[in-house]
């Protein structure tokens, strides 16, 4: 709620209401880790990307409630979640397309995408004109230290567009594999599913918008 001063009289005004179905995150799990990349410019586009007008993870009612469970879980060895993105507006995946037909703009290669042709982000499936995280039950997680922040090491980075970043790539070290393992059987456990060419990407299994793509900011 804020408040707004107008000539003599103090006004309230609501702010704006998530859809129904849909929570922030930390109003649910108020100790979770949050860094929304695509509110910055650390991602493979390299800017702020539509409809990001804040910090705020939102995901659906149902998917907060099972993503309880996997904290609770990790907390009791020491560990927690860090989310690096939840709900996905339309806006923001539609900028995503813009991006990857702009080829000339290679700016964040280097870091993201080093080894793949940008003309074949599309065919190889790291981008697409629509996206689970749109239906408000998939989120793009890693696992932290709960005492230092410090992130598990996976074997490769977030949004990391290569085959290191894939469910089947064995070519980790006995500790990277174990940590992937612990976010999979975890995530798994409690009723959410993976993606295959990402190890950071998990969709709830019985989502309440299956067919819906929405379109709000995250705000």
């Amino acid at each position: 709620m804020s408040i707004v001063f107008l000539g003599i009289s103090w006004i309230s005004v609501a702010q704006e209401q998530l859809p129904l179905g849909f929570v922030y995150v930390d109003d649910v799990i108020p100790d979770i880790a949050i860094e929304l990349r695509y509110y910055s410019n650390n991602n493979f586009v390299g800017d702020t990307i539509d409809g990001y007008l804040n910090e705020r993870l939102i995901i659906s009612q149902a998917a907060a409630t099972a993503l309880l469970k996997v904290q609770k879980d990790l907390k009791e060895i020491g560990l927690k979640l860090k989310i690096f993105d939840g709900y996905r507006p339309q806006k923001a995946v539609n900028h995503f397309v813009r991006w990857a037909q702009n080829l000339p703009d290679t700016s964040m290669k280097s870091r993201f995408y080093p080894n793949v042709d940008k003309s074949n982000l599309f065919k190889l499936g790291y981008i697409a004109s629509k996206s689970g995280h749109t239906r408000g039950s998939t989120l793009d997680l890693t696992i932290i230290d709960q005492k230092t922040g410090v992130e598990l090491d996976m074997g490769g980075p977030f949004d990391f567009f290569g085959p290191i970043s894939h469910h089947s790539y064995q070519n980790l070290s006995p500790i990277q594999l174990s940590n992937r393992k612990l976010l999979k059987s975890t995530m798994l456990r409690y009723g959410f599913r993976s993606y295959s060419k990402e190890w950071w990407h998990y969709t709830l299994n019985n989502e309440p918008f299956p067919d819906r793509y929405f379109d709000f900011d995250v705000h």
